[in-house]
């Protein structure tokens, strides 16, 4: 099981009691905006998400997405590892809109790029996010991800103004 713990938070798998947070959870404007894809739009359609991803967790070909939880336990998002292709993982976090501007992403963020490089093998980790989500960037430049790209680019099966980072372990070993 995974399970991750930092100052204010507690990182580890998805449980199917998160079904009604996740629904509320991802209902706000930035989140239509920002991962259209990640808007749940009933609790019946959060609850067949987090089946699917329950399931992910006895693979390691991904996704793996991995709820963050207040201490008390109260669900406020998600930190996740996606795969891109052979080696080459995306990271993604989302956070409810009542919880931003908490640092709560990036304390996640700084817990979650270790452990999970670790325990895919890998020594990198990328990041896209839209060019105008500077909460987003910001959560990257914080994590010590490098910009490597800002322009057209896909996302979300559309071309739009990106960025794309990527984060390394100092020199590039895995750990």
């Amino acid at each position: 099981m995974f399970f991750l713990e930092t100052e204010r938070l507690t990182i580890t798998e998805f449980t199917p009691d998160m079904a009604k947070a996740v629904h509320e959870n991802s209902l706000d404007e930035e989140n239509r905006r920002f991962v259209p894809d990640e808007v749940f739009e009933t609790v019946e359609d959060a609850a067949e998400t987090i089946e699917y991803l329950m399931e992910q967790y006895k693979k390691t070909d991904g996704p793996l997405v991995y709820p963050m939880l207040l201490k008390d336990g109260t669900y406020i998002g998600y930190v996740q590892a996606v795969p891109l292709g052979e080696d080459e993982w995306e990271l993604g976090y989302h956070l409810g809109e009542r919880y931003r501007g908490k640092g709560y992403c990036t304390e996640a963020v700084r817990a979650f790029l270790p452990a999970i490089l670790s325990a895919l093998h890998l020594s990198r980790m990328r990041g896209v996010c839209l060019a105008d989500n500077a909460a987003s960037r910001r959560v990257m430049e914080r994590c010590g991800f490098t910009l490597e790209y800002e322009g057209i680019g896909p996302y979300q099966g559309e071309d739009r103004r990106i960025c794309r980072f990527r984060c390394s372990m100092p020199g590039g070993e895995t750990i």
